[in-house]
């Protein structure tokens, strides 16, 4: 489903990060997604198959903001 996630939205991931947040803000979007975890601020590059895996849910969605 093209567009199901938008760059500012925030995700709960499956599993905590090792700083104990499981918590990340999406900075990039395409085949690889750029992610930003909101405790430590560390950024990560998944590819989309293992994003779309390892997310459970969409905590805030950029366009709520609007």
């Amino acid at each position: 489903m093209p567009g199901k996630y938008r760059i500012g939205d925030v995700v709960q991931m499956k599993k905590p990060h090792p700083c104990g947040s499981d918590r990340w803000e999406v900075t990039r979007v395409g085949m690889d997604f750029r992610i930003k975890c909101l405790g430590c601020g560390r950024s990560v590059m998944l590819p989309r198959t293992k994003f779309e895996k390892r997310v459970k849910k969409v905590i805030l969605d950029d366009s709520d903001s609007k």
